[in-house]
Order: C-alpha cells, then structure tokens, then sequence
C-alpha cells in the first residue's frame, strides 16, 4: 500500500504542562514535531482538498490538546495527543510525536520525550 507521510516541524506555544510548582503556576513554551503516515486509498485531486488529509487540521488538534488543560508529565501529553489523533483521522496509519520543553534546563537546549505508534 501506498504511503504519505506528512511533517510537522518546530510547532512553538505555550502549555500548562509540568509536576513542579512553577510550573503548575505557569505556563511554558513547548516545541512540537510531528510525522504522521497515512495510508493513500484514492488518487489525490489537485483540487480538491477533501482527498488528502489536511496537515492544517493535525495541528489545530495539536494545539487544542495541549492547551486543554494541565498535564503533570509530558509522558501523559504526548500520549494523549497520539491517542485523540488516531480517534479523529482514520486515515492515520502512524504517528511518531516528540514535545520538547526548551527552557527546562539553562545548560541545554531542550529535554524531551518522543513516542511511536501504529494502528
């Protein structure tokens, strides 16, 4: 079968995310990559949106998870967005996340945490 895989790379906002007080106070900026692979099942129509699966609403589901609520760990977070997406995009034959937290830590430029996972 056919395969497309779409990128989303470098998706910068800010989250209530974190077990330390600080950061239960705050919010802080994530960053956020994302490759999803989708199964091609019809011939894409250079004018019709409808037949690919929009990237614009992957991110908009992205954000809109991250931002819902706070979450203790980013273990939790990044396997929530996984879970919501494969819920809404069918399509979706696999997601490889990773969410960064940039200003964790002054002497790096960023820790975070990246899963895998298929249908």
């Amino acid at each position: 079968m056919l395969t497309r895989r779409i990128i989303l790379s470098g998706l910068a906002l800010d989250a209530r995310v974190g077990i330390l007080e600080h950061e239960r106070r705050a919010t802080q900026p994530l960053h956020i990559d994302a490759e999803f692979d989708v199964d091609i099942t019809h011939k894409t129509d250079d004018h019709d949106i409808h037949s690919v699966l929009d990237y614009r609403s992957l991110r908009e589901a992205i954000i809109e998870q991250c931002t819902r609520a706070h979450v203790n760990l980013l273990e939790t977070l990044t396997e929530q967005i996984a879970q919501r997406l494969l819920a809404d995009f069918p399509d979706i034959s696999a997601i490889k996340l990773r969410i960064s937290k940039p200003m964790a830590f002054s002497d790096c430029a960023a820790v975070g945490v990246e899963i895998q996972t298929r249908r």
